[in-house]
């Protein structure tokens, strides 16, 4: 049984990993093609975006483990904290999206599907991946406050690079139209939405446990 899951467990990431991959290739080849800045500075806006930094993310967490389970980064990736922690940063990224950002979004062409990979395909694989393959029962209740160190880096990269090139990624944060109030209101939110949506996570975590838990403790009469 173990060996049955354990099989399907690499076939799902080995799958949903050559996915992520070429949607943030594909990605990357269209947005230097339809850029105007020069390929450093377009690749260092592609970097900016919450939603590539985190797919990359979810295409590591989905290859390391798969294909070098014995190597550093493997271990590391395949670890509970980690996996839960990475399924929450990228179902932050298809809420966000879906709810803030696809209204003010007209994508055309190939960017239809890459689009729609990065933001709904991914982020519902990753979040199968951990509640289908990963052991539960192992988080604790400080691990979402330790999750919010990811997205406080993101928002510290955002306004220096930010106030560098006078460019932001997304408009909830563009201190440039709205100031720094409003921007960092707006960032507290999201951080806010992070601890809830971390805590959820681990609240899960431990209802699955306690359920799986009572499953196995029932025998045949």
């Amino acid at each position: 049984m173990l060996q049955g899951m354990h099989g399907a467990a690499r076939g799902w990431r080995i799958l949903f990993a050559i996915v992520g991959w070429v949607g943030l290739l594909a990605q990357y080849a269209l947005s230097l093609e339809a850029g105007t800045r020069s390929v450093f500075g377009s690749t260092v806006v592609f970097f900016s975006y919450f939603t590539v930094l985190t797919n990359v993310l979810v295409a590591l967490a989905l290859t390391a483990p798969a294909l070098f389970p014995d190597s550093r980064i493997g271990r590391w990736t395949a670890s509970e904290g980690v996996r839960a922690a990475v399924a929450m940063y990228i179902a932050v990224v298809g809420l966000i999206y879906h709810t803030l950002l696809d209204a003010t979004w007209n994508p055309q062409g190939l960017l239809v599907y890459v689009n729609q990979v990065l933001h709904t395909v991914m982020p519902i694989a990753f979040v199968l991946d951990w509640l289908l393959f990963v052991p539960k029962g192992r988080l604790r209740w400080i691990d979402p406050v330790k999750w919010l160190a990811y997205p406080l880096l993101y928002g510290l990269w955002t306004v220096i690079h930010g106030q560098l090139i006078g460019w932001y990624p997304y408009w909830f944060i563009d201190i440039g139209a709205l100031g720094w109030e409003r921007a960092g209101v707006n960032l507290a939110a999201l951080l806010a939405f992070f601890l809830v949506l971390g805590l959820i996570v681990a609240a899960m975590d431990r209802g699955l446990s306690a359920l799986g838990k009572g499953d196995s403790s029932v025998t045949p009469s």
